[in-house]
């Protein structure tokens, strides 16, 4: 574009948007400006907008915001009906240690917010201030209003006539009327009295995990009111807890509750971000799903969700995105920290108009700066302090323990946490990968940590669909992960087992889908992966055939089951028990309706509750047995002179494992899990004893024989699960002498009580 052209452009942008009076200057007709007031000089900290009572017993709001290398910074409140009126501005001049602050007299609970931040432009430098620009203070705790991305919250022009974009043009037009501002809470009040809320400090062993998605759990609930569906209230209803409770989880993962963005492409379509993993702010309860307003109310509704988990023995754990934010590259909107200063929060690349993506996301946050590592701790400690959250799960999470470049266990993030008195006492879960070069780290994160481990994920869905080459991997998954995690202290419930996530088949959809189908995302289903490790069981998609329908429902039986009894902390995800469907889509991340929403009616149908009835089981099983939910890892030795071994594999012969069974083709594993001197004692300092069970995976098309082991084993079996039986409450229950042969069904688990 010529020089002649940008200008023109750039003199067509400074051209207000919103509707304030004009004034002649140097005979120019300019729009206004908003009316000033005056700050006291309040204090730096702590950051963000804090109500209290200043000098002289006066309330107001002190405001506080890291902005490095900026020449001037304006607070904006806003108090007209309108997303951009009744503006009044308030120059922050008080400036310590590039903390810009001052305290302003009546401004109360409630009040809406934003700042404009002063300074060079220079996009080849990374410098990217424009004041035109209303940014969203990264502190705030509420947010009111939604983030639509009309050209004007562009830092720089994008809507040429040309149809080209440019980022090196700044963009002269006011966004304020564009975008949703913070808003002021009031810290203190019942809310916040925490005195009869009980955390339930579920051990990480005694852990069964359920992610779920706010708004697509309650969505569709026919026992929610109507007006609370979607919502943290929802949530809260008796009806929800009811399920999770009957189910026997521990602990719910939230899909990203921070207030998050859309991205451009998907409203372009006609879409929204779905999951939620585009946050934009670390402290604010996303404002769309509080039934109760948003301007401050969402607060105590998050609150008082928590405090009705808690009571029904249920821990709350985040799905929290802090490797990147909303604000995309450089062809991404200007909302808030691209605006304080773009150098100082991400990493850019040599050519400093780029950003260092290793998130796939366009930025990455640039954690080894103190006061980006200071946002996002102060952000967990006031979720875990102040609302009362029980954990975190940190997305992409290899990328926050990137130093310069490289992945570093000794990176200043994980320091941090690991010193921290609040941070390291709650559940740390990370997802150990992100999508940089050598980001994948499955195994490598330090003690205190937990991770999602996707090797069990790859290992279990091969084993069924029967793709394994051996069953090596197999007996590594299913007792804990050792060879990942036997170090440095780690535990077995160092793994975090799952089958399914939210990004993924369901579990229904991986046993009736051998493609993806994500067409209703408008990408032409070229997003989402194409290595599912699935198995359609001969049909692709839905369809009436009987018989493999049957085979289907025995195989989500087989699948629920190996989680449940495998050794580490099972995840479910919300809709799985009861055979939830995404009609094939693995990456339903934009589809807000019944593609992602839990169908309840499933919970009704007699196809799909067996399969509800069998999780609760197992469940409750693993909950009643310590053998099944071990605190350290199995040696594999005799621990007593019968030659008993705390864990023992079995072929179908019934003999024990050789080196040559391991590498060899195996449809069948006996898995012996002895409950006899459990390490570890009780909290009475007692020594831990339970039963004894053999498990048998049967992963071939044809029924096999399986000899059962005889003494040290057992001396007889009782079946307490068998698979291939759509009904737990008929077959279970047989007993079997041992040294005898028992039938095992085609595509089948059993589990047996030896005794």
């Amino acid at each position: 574009m010529s020089s002649a052209a940008e200008q023109e452009a750039v003199a067509g942008n400074r051209a207000a948007d919103d509707a304030r009076p004009s004034v002649v200057v140097n005979g120019a007709r300019r729009a206004a400006p908003p009316p000033t007031v005056p700050a006291w000089p309040g204090t730096p900290v702590p950051l963000g907008a804090r109500y209290r009572t200043g000098p002289d017993q006066v309330a107001g709001t002190n405001f506080a915001l890291w902005a490095g290398g900026a020449e001037a910074v304006e607070l904006c409140l806003f108090d007209g009906p309108g997303p951009g009126s009744g503006e009044r501005r308030v120059r922050l001049t008080e400036l310590t240690h590039e903390i810009w602050h001052g305290f302003v007299p009546g401004v109360l609970p409630g009040q809406r917010y934003g700042f404009r931040v002063h300074g060079r432009w220079d996009p080849w430098t990374g410098a990217r201030w424009n004041p035109a620009k209303l940014l969203l203070d990264p502190y705030a705790r509420a947010v009111d209003g939604d983030f639509g991305l009309p050209p004007q919250v562009y830092g720089h022009v994008r809507d040429w006539p040309e149809q080209r974009v440019a980022d090196t043009v700044r963009d002269e037009r006011d966004s304020a009327p564009y975008v949703p501002k913070g808003v002021v809470v009031d810290d203190g009040g019942p809310d916040d009295e925490w005195t009869y809320d009980r955390r339930p400090k579920t051990p990480w062993a005694d852990s069964v995990i359920y992610e779920l998605h706010v708004r697509g759990f309650t969505k569709l609930h026919p026992g929610i009111p109507e007006e609370l569906r979607g919502t943290y209230a929802g949530l809260a209803h008796p009806a929800a807890i009811e399920h999770l409770t009957r189910l026997g989880v521990t602990a719910v993962e939230l899909l990203p509750v921070h207030q998050f963005a859309h991205e451009s492409h998907l409203l372009d379509r006609g879409l929204k971000n779905y999951w939620g993993y585009n946050s934009i702010g670390y402290f604010a309860p996303h404002a769309a799903y509080a039934a109760s307003g948003t301007t401050g109310e969402q607060v105590g509704e998050f609150r008082r969700m928590v405090r009705a988990l808690h009571a029904a023995g249920i821990e709350v754990i985040l799905d929290v995105v802090y490797n990147h934010t909303a604000e995309a590259g450089e062809l991404g909107p200007t909302l808030s920290l691209k605006g304080i200063d773009n150098r100082g929060y991400y990493r850019l690349q040599a050519d400093a108009r780029r950003y260092a993506d290793y998130t796939g996301c366009g930025n990455t946050l640039h954690v080894v700066q103190p006061h980006v590592l200071r946002l996002i701790t102060d952000s967990l400690r006031y979720w875990v302090t102040e609302m009362g959250v029980d954990g975190f799960r940190f997305d992409l999470a290899a990328a926050l323990a990137r130093s310069m470049h490289d992945v570093d266990m000794l990176s200043p993030f994980l320091a941090v946490i690991a010193q921290d008195p609040v941070l390291r006492r709650v559940k740390l879960i990370a997802e150990p990968w992100d999508v940089g070069s050598g980001g994948y780290q499955v195994g490598a994160f330090p003690p205190l940590w937990t991770e999602w481990n996707d090797r069990y994920r790859n290992a279990v869905r091969d084993f069924w669909r029967h793709a394994l080459p051996d069953v090596r991997e197999m007996g590594y998954r299913l007792s804990g992960s050792s060879d990942l995690y036997a170090w440095g202290g780690r535990r077995p419930y160092a793994s975090v087992n799952f089958v399914t996530a939210h990004d993924g088949f369901t579990l229904r959809d991986l046993v009736s889908y051998e493609r993806k189908h994500n067409e209703a995302n408008g990408e032409g289903n070229r997003d989402g992966t194409d290595d599912n490790r699935s198995w359609n069981c001969g049909t692709e998609g839905e369809t009436q055939d009987a018989d493999v329908r049957a085979l289907r429902r025995r195989q989500l039986r087989n699948l629920l089951t190996t989680l449940l009894l495998s050794t580490g902390v099972p995840m479910l995800v919300a809709g799985d028990e009861m055979g939830r469907t995404q009609r094939g889509s693995n990456n339903a991340y934009c589809q807000d309706n019944e593609i992602s929403w839990v169908d309840w009616s499933l919970l009704e149908d007699p196809e799909w509750r067996p399969l509800f009835e069998l999780a609760s089981r197992l469940i409750a099983l693993r909950h009643r047995h310590p053998v099944l939910r071990r605190r350290a890892f199995f040696s594999g030795r005799a621990h007593s002179a019968d030659g008993l071994r705390d864990l023992a594999w079995f072929t179908a012969r019934g003999t024990e494992m050789t080196e040559r069974d391991w590498y060899a083709p195996a449809a069948t594993l006996g898995m012996y899990l002895s409950g006899r001197d459990i390490p570890g004692r009780d909290e009475r300092g007692e020594a831990i004893s339970d039963d004894s069970f053999l498990a048998v995976l049967h992963a071939g098309e044809t029924p096999a024989d399986f000899v059962l082991p005889g003494p040290p084993w057992a001396e007889r079996y009782d079946l307490l699960v068998d698979t291939g039986h759509e009904d737990q409450t008929g077959a279970p229950g047989t007993a079997y002498p041992a040294g005898a042969p028992v039938r095992v069904e085609g595509r089948t688990v059993l589990l047996l009580r030896a005794g």
